[in-house]
């Protein structure tokens, strides 16, 4: 709670700062922006309330289009942008450095009309860091996440699929995904991704933009037990391995 705490303080600061040094340039450096900035607002505001006519949506993205291109020729904006790549590419290396181990733990709460299991996710969703399922034996638990940037290890080894389809799904900014599946099991994957690559049981694929790659074994349909992996990525390679 507390490392939580520290950094909604920090983006605070840092959002307030940005404030403060947007207000210095444009009063001492361009003042007469400020009617082109509000000007644009207004246009935003004006096409945003008659937005399904074709003039709302005229304006809107005349509005939009101007304050961009007024926010991007200051100094501070383009400060802050490199500072985010610089920010980005620091969270990307530390998430390389070690993965977070997730433990499903299981807690059981009752409500007022009956009795419910809470339980906790193999994984959370999670802007920055590498993931990664235990090393020990573990419950299975359908898995549903989004990730910024970072990779995702799930080793469906360690655990005992429930009969039917189990569902892994991941969606993700920049990253890898790897998927570590027992022999016996039928798999089907689908991966999407704007640019990057899937390699599944040893079948590469060619270097995917904006594409969508669908691979199934012979049996999955007819099988008890099953795998569905279904991935999608900004920039980023899919993995899957039998083990």
């Amino acid at each position: 709670m507390l490392d939580q705490r520290k950094k909604t303080d920090y983006v605070s600061w840092a959002f307030l700062i940005a404030l403060v040094l947007f207000a210095i340039e444009i009063s001492f450096f361009h003042p007469g922006w400020l009617f082109s900035i509000g000007l644009s607002v207004a246009l935003l505001y004006i096409g945003k309330q008659s937005w399904p006519r074709r003039r709302g949506k005229v304006l809107f993205w005349l509005g939009g289009i101007s304050l961009v291109f007024h926010m991007f020729t200051m100094v501070t904006a383009r400060l802050i942008v490199v500072a985010s790549l610089f920010y980005f590419i620091w969270k990307f290396a530390q998430s390389k450095q070690q993965p977070t181990v997730i433990r499903p733990v299981i807690t059981e709460a009752t409500s007022g009309k009956e009795e419910i299991i809470e339980r906790q996710p193999l994984f959370c969703n999670v802007l920055f860091g590498r993931q990664a399922t235990p090393e020990h034996v573990y419950e299975w638990d359908d898995v549903n996440i989004q990730t910024g940037i970072g990779d995702t290890v799930i080793d469906v080894s360690n655990t005992v699929l429930p009969k039917g389809e189990a569902v892994i799904m991941v969606r993700g900014w920049i990253g890898h995904v790897r998927v570590l599946v027992p022999y016996e099991v039928e798999t089907k994957v689908v991966h999407s991704a704007i640019v990057g690559g899937a390699t599944v049981f040893g079948h590469a694929t060619e270097q995917l933009f904006n594409q969508t790659f669908l691979y199934q074994t012979p049996s999955y349909q007819a099988a008890e037990r099953k795998l569905k992996i279904v991935t999608s990525m900004m920039i980023g390679h899919l993995e899957v391995k039998r083990l």
